[in-house]
């Protein structure tokens, strides 16, 4: 079983950072691997009755990609599950993630494209003659700083964005980001092809703000693991 870094802690719920390619449940294709369900099985049982699904999914309130790090916020009991699930569906929470792109992007912008399921694949798109499912979807970015890689194209500038996603579509930031030509860094299913010697993909979920139900504000910040560090240190946020 994987050492999984507690964020935040109270009655309600915990604040965990995710590492990059571990599956927050298990699925079908992937029963024999260890997911946050199975350490929240054995370190945090009382969530294992919390949830729409607390057989597959106990105490989840929202979900990460395999390989996406970063923060993830899990109920610990009913009632909290119902609170934290209103703040995602009404969008009262601040979700800010740190993204590697390709190419050189010059200033901030906001992606308002609808995203649906490919036809015939797992794959999600902007291109709504090809899709189902469609929903709306909308992503704000800004520039933080600016790198170069190595590639088996060659050198490849690269843009560090700070993104903060308005609605929680599966693959949304990977799927936008693609969608106007700056794929992230590392993205098998929606970067073109390329490869580069980090070896995963360069999106880090930073932090998360959110009411608790004592009224105040809080904000949960996980640290960019060591192999992105340093491709985000000139740009992470105070």
């Amino acid at each position: 079983m994987f050492k999984l870094e507690i964020l935040y802690e109270d009655n309600n719920f915990i604040a965990v950072n995710k590492p990059a390619g571990v599956l927050v449940h298990p699925t079908g294709l992937n029963s024999n691997e260890d997911t946050i369900v199975d350490w929240l099985r054995l370190n945090r049982p009382q969530v294992l009755k919390v949830g729409d699904s607390p057989e597959l999914r106990p105490g989840i309130v929202h979900r990460l990609d395999r390989d996406t790090s970063g923060v993830l916020i899990i109920a610990k009991n009913e009632e909290y599950f119902r609170y934290l699930k209103s703040l995602f569906q009404e969008r009262e929470l601040d979700k800010t993630y740190l993204a590697l792109v390709y190419g050189r992007i010059l200033s901030g912008g906001v992606i308002d494209k609808p995203i649906g399921l490919r036809n015939g694949s797992t794959k999600r798109t902007v291109t709504s003659r090809k899709a189902r499912m469609i929903k709306e979807a909308v992503t704000e970015y800004k520039v933080r700083g600016y790198t170069r890689i190595d590639t088996d194209r060659g050198a490849q500038d690269c843009t560090v964005l700070e993104v903060k996603p308005h609605t929680g579509r599966t693959h949304q930031i990977r799927v936008h980001l693609a969608s106007i030509s700056h794929p992230v860094v590392g993205d098998r299913m929606y970067g073109g092809g390329r490869k580069d010697d980090i070896g995963r993909l360069c999106l880090h979920a930073y932090s998360i703000e959110l009411p608790v139900a004592s009224g105040r504000r809080i904000k949960i910040v996980a640290d960019p693991p060591p192999e992105l560090a340093e491709i985000f240190k000139p740009s992470i946020l105070p």
